[in-house]
């Protein structure tokens, strides 16, 4: 059975922030977005939610879609839902995190990323969306546990 509402509701995203396992020069995945909005800009890896799937394989389907990565432990940090965080609408973000060593895995950009690097945390290009927010909160919650 399928209901209609007369209301708008909002569209969901997993955002995933990985870091480097290593604590001395921590590091972070981040993607280049190959479309709009932010084209050319860097952004966490993510993206919307199938009709059909939880958050956590979203998140699974969207990092390795666009990292080409695959971190089997990816925890549920906080949710986003600021009006105004997506010039596409009203979007809420879901983020993940989880560890990887860089020297291990292999990344590149993939579907609709043009491209994926890892930056050192304290060494951050111009982030996309409100991902400079969630990434200081981030490391910031990371940093007290």
């Amino acid at each position: 059975m399928s209901y209609t509402y007369a209301y708008p509701r909002p569209s969901v995203t997993a955002d995933i922030a990985i870091f480097s396992n290593n604590t001395d020069n921590q590091k972070i995945l981040l993607i280049r977005r190959g479309n709009e909005p932010f084209k050319g800009r860097w952004a966490l890896p993510g993206g919307f939610i199938e009709m059909d799937e939880t958050l956590e394989a979203t998140a699974a389907r969207e990092l390795k879609e666009e990292t080409g990565l695959t971190v089997p432990d990816l925890t549920q940090y906080r949710t986003y839902g600021d009006p105004g965080r997506d010039p596409r609408g009203r979007t809420i973000a879901v983020v993940f995190y989880g560890f990887a060593n860089p020297d291990n895995v292999s990344v590149a950009g993939g579907d609709d990323a043009a491209d994926a690097r890892w930056f050192p945390v304290d060494q951050l290009p111009a982030l996309a969306f409100d991902h400079e927010k969630i990434l200081k909160e981030l490391t910031g919650y990371l940093g007290s546990r």
